[in-house]
């Protein structure tokens, strides 16, 4: 019987970690949609906003079997717009620059804890396109609403991940 046919079978750890400064417009979507997220996701799961050091994601992550990470990301095509990146079979896009107000940011910080050895099996990163960073800005309205969808999706992602056979144990 596989960890899925189970329900007895204890589910994976799941991660959410929702990045940026909500104080510099877009750069905030990630932390709102994670405060979205109290009380829509099982009570097993974790919740984790990070406004500044990515590198201490590193360590927030220690110890799971999934992760799912919201950031904004730089202006490439249009203002909202939603990035999937499922980091088990793909890699970050060159063209999908994750926004950070920091020189060192998620894809340094994914990157880094892969090379270590240290990063969850299964990781998706969705990455919304932002357009106004400035501090004391507000979200932008095609900003927001790809926000609602994207906790939406968390929803379900989390459902998944948590269910998924662990194959390899947390860590890849």
């Amino acid at each position: 019987m596989t960890r899925t046919d189970n329900p007895c079978a204890t589910p994976r750890k799941v991660l959410v970690v929702g990045m940026g400064n909500p104080d510099r417009g877009d750069d905030g979507v990630g932390a709102l949609v994670a405060r979205s997220l109290a009380g829509r996701l099982p009570a097993d799961v974790s919740i984790v906003v990070r406004s500044g050091d990515a590198l201490s994601l590193i360590e927030d992550w220690a110890g799971f079997d999934a992760l799912v990470c919201v950031d904004a990301a730089a202006p490439v095509d249009t203002p909202g717009r939603i990035h999937r990146i499922d980091l088990a079979s793909d890699e970050l896009e060159r063209d999908v620059s994750l926004a950070s107000s920091h020189a060192f940011g998620v894809a340094q910080a994914i990157e880094l804890a892969r090379t270590l050895g240290l990063a969850p099996r299964d990781m998706i990163v969705y990455a919304i396109e932002g357009v106004c960073f400035e501090g004391g800005a507000p979200i932008a309205p095609e900003v927001l609403a790809a926000a609602a969808d994207v906790a939406g999706r968390v929803v379900a992602e989390v459902g998944r991940l948590r269910r998924a056979v662990a194959e390899a144990g947390p860590h890849a």
